[in-house]
């Protein structure tokens, strides 16, 4: 890699999870961990409609797994809304398997990809500050 193309941010990320059937955030941490040259943390709350303005301005992208959607709603919408209050960009990644997205999610999000762990980075480095 030429060192002007050198990413060194650690990007502080919210991944949807909860009830996982098919243990798609698994899998999803995984193509994450895949890729050695991409640094990342995640934050965590107990509750995402009670956590304040010092947890989500250390958030960069919030991470919407549409396939943990139908069985989570309740935190997706804390997380949608706390990504538009605090213009935290949100990736919409498609449910594992399937094109088709939950039409909320996808208005919401700045962008939507697959899983091919490449696109999942590119998604996330290039996903607009702002909606």
């Amino acid at each position: 890699m030429f060192e002007d193309e050198r990413d060194d941010k650690i990007y502080n990320l919210i991944i949807t999870n909860g009830v996982d059937l098919r243990n798609e955030y698994g899998q999803f941490t995984e193509k994450l961990f895949s890729k050695v040259d991409f640094l990342w943390k995640e934050s965590i709350s107990g509750s995402y409609a009670n956590a304040g303005d010092e947890f989500y301005q250390k958030v960069d992208r919030i991470i919407l797994l549409a396939g943990l959607y139908n069985d989570n709603k309740e935190v997706f919408e804390e997380l949608v809304n706390a990504g538009e209050k605090y213009n935290i960009p949100m990736v919409l990644v498609r449910p594992l398997g399937l094109e088709e997205v939950p039409e909320f999610l996808e208005e919401k999000a700045a962008t939507i990809v697959g899983w091919n762990a490449n696109c999942i980075i590119d998604s996330i480095k290039d996903a607009p500050e702002t909606m």
